[in-house]
């Protein structure tokens, strides 16, 4: 792990970025990144000398990313668009794609939103009904 506290100390008595990098066993591009992070956030040697390591590392790089958000389709709808004839999963994907960005939102890629919709329909198990007339079987 990145010694930060000890960049940030030897920065504050002079020492440039290569030399900071050798003692520390880092890149200087680490060095770097670590020192205008701390300028970033206004933390110098003073007040991380109080930190520990683990502390000033979750104040100079948090962890908390913030994932982007998909919006979930309506499977039911999907699925009884599906029963239409000449529907396809892709053209429904396509339209979903379209209220998605409509709305400002981040929409599934088609892979993903086949393997929901396929785990849906087994889910709920969804088996459709074929009415059939009967026919008459014709004897040569």
């Amino acid at each position: 792990m990145t010694d930060y506290k000890e960049i940030l100390r030897l920065s504050s008595l002079g020492i440039n970025n290569t030399q900071i990098a050798s003692s520390c066993r880092c890149s200087r591009t680490t060095v770097v990144s670590v020192l205008q992070k701390a300028k970033d956030c206004s933390i110098s040697w003073q007040l991380a000398a109080d930190m520990s390591n683990k502390e000033l590392s979750k104040h100079l790089f948090p962890t908390e990313t913030n994932k982007p958000m998909y919006k979930m389709p309506d499977y039911e709808y999907v699925h009884r668009e599906m029963a239409k004839s000449g529907v396809t999963l892709t053209l429904l994907w396509v339209e979903y794609c379209d209220q998605c960005r409509e709305a400002g939102e981040i929409p599934y890629k088609s892979t993903q939103f086949n393997k929901y919709y396929s785990d849906f329909v087994k889910s709920t198990k969804a088996t459709m009904h074929i009415n059939r007339k009967p026919g008459c079987r014709f004897s040569n």
